[in-house]
């Protein structure tokens, strides 16, 4: 096999690992944000700020014990 095709492989191994990484971890979330805003949704979206203010927000808003 010759060695790009080895680079190649790697490097989208570890594209991947990142993007998985980074979808559980939820570092993503904004960019998911904007996809779903462009499709479902008229008007400007929020800036990143504002997007993360107000989904700490909506976290930490409400009841917060188990019982």
């Amino acid at each position: 096999m010759p060695r790009r095709a080895i680079r190649a492989g790697i490097a989208r191994a570890v594209s991947a690992a990142v993007a998985w990484l980074r979808a559980v971890s939820g570092d993503d979330a904004y960019e998911r944000y904007l996809t779903h805003h462009a499709r479902a949704h008229e008007g400007p979206p929020l800036d990143r700020r504002a997007f993360y203010e107000e989904r700490e927000r909506r976290k930490w808003s409400g009841v917060s014990r188990c019982c």
